[in-house]
């Protein structure tokens, strides 16, 4: 049974998608430290990561939980479905940003005074669908603190280099989900729903989304000259960029697989691949 319910949480929270922003967080961590910092530095920073990342998405569950039961493509999700109940998931919520909170509290006293900038991130992404078609971007912002709490748990110190990364997080995320978006542009025009699709249309959208992907490929290479990487590092960033290419030829809204594959299969590559090749690249 407990077994059963834990499986129910990981599923509501979508725990796998928490490879989106870990691998630059630990790149951020890597570089920041010159190497690896402490196993301590590196187990606290990895649960503040967990802890965050599935608070916010389980708010945004439990905020978006109506219009999920109108919406076809989401109606048998958790919370719709009657899987889990609010008090479940709030509590969950507040489990995880305790979590997160007591483990900035531990890093250092930077982490732990820009907890409240990250709360607020976290809690306002769910509700920007509702106002403004800037919501992806909204949400590459939320996730763009990985990298850059990570840097920041290390040095404890301002820098260049966490928020570049934390760029490149940002357009990364907001470019896939856009894709994502172009499934609900017309639940999303009907129901008054802010988003890019809905906004600029399919063809406005998908450029919008390639021009995100760009911008995110043209700082990675910037980030070759800045820290000095090699030809290992640059392989890995061509090997991503044509990742992107085939997710976006893929796209087709109309085609709930190829959507997955195009909006979450290929991207839960694309970081961890980058990761790898930067390791590659600095310790060998």
């Amino acid at each position: 049974m407990v077994f059963k319910k834990i499986k129910t949480y990981g599923e509501l929270v979508m725990f796998s998608h928490t490879l989106f922003s870990l691998p630059f967080a630990m790149i951020g961590m890597i570089w920041a430290a010159k190497g690896l910092p402490s196993i301590e530095t590196i187990s606290w920073i990895l649960v503040a990561l967990v802890g965050a990342r599935n608070g916010a998405n389980a708010l945004n569950r439990w905020v978006d939980k109506d219009i999920d039961k109108k919406n076809p493509r989401t109606a048998n999700r958790h919370m719709p479905r009657g899987v889990v109940n609010s008090y479940e998931v709030l509590g969950m919520v507040m489990v995880c940003f305790s979590i997160f909170i007591f483990a900035a509290y531990r890093l250092n006293s930077l982490c732990f005074q820009l907890t409240p900038l990250a709360l607020f991130l976290f809690i306002i992404y769910s509700y920007t669908k509702r106002f403004t078609w800037a919501c992806h971007i909204v949400l590459g912002i939320a996730c763009a603190g990985a990298p850059v709490g990570a840097w920041f748990a290390v040095t404890g110190k301002f820098a260049i280099t966490p928020f570049v990364l934390g760029a490149i997080v940002m357009l990364w995320v907001a470019g896939f989900d856009i894709i994502y978006g172009t499934q609900d542009i017309e639940f999303d025009r009907q129901n008054n729903l802010f988003s890019i699709p809905a906004t600029f249309g399919l063809e406005g959208a998908l450029f919008i989304s390639r021009t995100f992907h760009f911008m995110m490929i043209l700082l990675l290479v910037g980030l070759y000259f800045v820290r000095n990487m090699s030809w290992i590092y640059l392989l890995g960033i061509f090997i991503s960029a044509v990742l992107l290419g085939i997710e976006h030829y893929m796209v087709s809204p109309s085609n709930e697989k190829k959507m997955k594959i195009a909006s979450y299969h290929l991207n839960q590559v694309i970081s961890p691949l980058i990761l790898l090749f930067t390791v590659l690249d600095i310790f060998m």
